[in-house]
């Protein structure tokens, strides 16, 4: 079996950034252009189906992104146990939660796929895009275990050093999942044209496949780590910290998720056009903020590593180095997104001109906006998580969708002139308010206490 890596940090600490934040960033560019070609093949079928995919996927993305804090927590706590050089944690800590997000993820699937088309209901979207989310969004759903899964390994690997296996493990999956859902959409050869639904089973196809790939880099011949659940007497010392760490990131995440299906709540009563169009907006978005993505990974591993090691000021001057990185790569991201406002009309060509019109000022809105957004990702999921602070990052998840961005997008969108407009501009004043608060909170933070106390030691509460 392969040792835990401890090496200290490489003579170029951006370079030692660049080796996790590229290859996270990429993976998650490539899934999201394939979003991005998913909603292309869809937006062949009309402006409903498009809507139908936007309203599903928010719904159905509030669970993975909730359950995604464990893949986050995972990595947190495999660093802390990398950088103490502790294999047999290592090998505890990914088993447990492994076995747990089974357990979890299991026993969400199936309630929810019941009750997909009451769930829908409740976001007052048009009869006719309910209608056709209703089937997707229970297929899609079958997805949620394996996909899982997949983030839980992914965490674990970057932590070990080895976050090129899950670009390439993407990469396929990507791969799959696009020939899938072109064939299952039109019926190519020998597959069979299922439509709408058949783009959500190629979803659950890629998602599987994803997860075993990793399984086996991980357990397979690199060995490493092991299947080894810990003793009883020993449960608690590992499930707890997981726990204490997961239930805020979880939580903040599902806040998050929330206020997007909100948010997409609020476009549908706005209108057919407003939902689709802020969907095209969104698939533009993901492509270019993923760009910064890596950088939340980066300072989620780096961080925890230091503060593993008992190194307060190394924690502090990777946090001032990522943050910095993080500055750059937001200017030059959004100024693309910007210019991908030009690309509306060629790429959604059958969705209608109002919605193409819509897309085009909505991307351009959300281009400026994209600064304190990657700010946000930052601090607020790998610094703050890193220092333990769940009370920070829960926080300014609240404040900001639900304080200040939803009720603006309601009052905007649904009682003033501005309509789409007011919705898009409350979304802005969302992460500006929330980027105020994860500053605060990370100010506060004390490294030097926190490096102390938890020096080989798992994740516990900063405040």
């Amino acid at each position: 079996m392969s040792a835990v890596t401890t090496s200290a940090p490489s003579p170029s600490p951006m370079r030692e950034i660049a080796q996790i934040a590229v290859p996270v960033s990429l993976e998650m560019v490539i899934q999201l252009v394939l979003t991005f070609i998913n909603q292309i093949v869809v937006g062949v079928l009309g402006a409903v189906a498009v809507a139908a995919v936007g309203l599903s996927g928010s719904l159905g993305f509030l669970f993975f992104a909730t359950l995604g804090a464990l893949g986050s927590s995972t990595s947190i706590l495999v660093a802390r146990r990398a950088g103490a050089g502790d294999q047999g944690g290592v090998n505890h800590t990914l088993s447990a939660t492994l076995l747990f997000s089974v357990a979890l993820t299991g026993a969400l699937t199936v309630p929810v796929v019941v009750g997909a088309p009451a769930l829908l209901r409740l976001a007052g979207g048009d009869p006719a895009v309910t209608q056709a989310a209703t089937p997707y969004m229970q297929v899609f759903m079958l997805a949620l275990v394996p996909g899982i899964l997949a983030w839980v390994l992914s965490g674990a690997l970057r932590s070990l050093g080895h976050a090129r296996t899950p670009l390439v493990a993407t990469i396929i999956s990507v791969i799959i999942e696009c020939l899938l859902a072109y064939g299952l959409v039109f019926g190519v050869g020998p597959l069979p044209q299922l439509g709408l639904v058949g783009a959500a089973w190629a979803i659950v196809v890629s998602n599987t496949y994803k997860a075993l790939h990793l399984g086996y880099q991980v357990y397979g011949p690199r060995q490493l780590a092991r299947l080894e659940l810990p003793k009883r007497a020993e449960w608690r010392s590992i499930v707890e910290p997981l726990l204490r760490l997961c239930a805020p990131l979880a939580f903040t995440e599902f806040v998050w998720t929330l206020g997007g299906f909100i948010y997409a709540a609020v476009f549908a009563r706005v209108g057919t056009e407003a939902l689709a169009a802020s969907q095209i907006v969104a698939s533009l978005e993901g492509i270019f903020i993923v760009g910064s993505f890596g950088l939340m990974s980066a300072a989620t591993v780096l961080i925890g590593k230091a503060l593993g090691a008992g190194d307060a000021e190394g924690a502090q001057l990777w946090l001032r180095r990522v943050t910095r990185a993080g500055l750059v790569t937001a200017f030059a991201f959004g100024a693309v997104f910007a210019l991908s406002s030009l690309l509306v009309p060629s790429l959604f060509p059958k969705v209608g001109s109002d919605v193409q019109h819509i897309a085009i000022i909505g991307v351009l809105i959300t281009a400026a906006n994209q600064v304190f957004k990657v700010r946000n990702m930052i601090v607020g999921g790998g610094v703050l998580p890193s220092a333990g602070d769940g009370k920070g990052i829960i926080a300014g998840d609240l404040i900001g969708a639900f304080g200040v961005g939803l009720p603006l997008a309601i009052w905007l969108g649904m009682h003033t002139s501005l309509g789409v407009w007011g919705v898009f501009v409350a979304r802005a004043f969302d992460e500006i308010s929330k980027m105020l608060i994860f500053e605060w909170r990370q100010r506060r933070v004390n490294w030097q206490r926190l490096a102390q106390e938890n020096q080989g030691k798992e994740v516990e509460a900063a405040h």
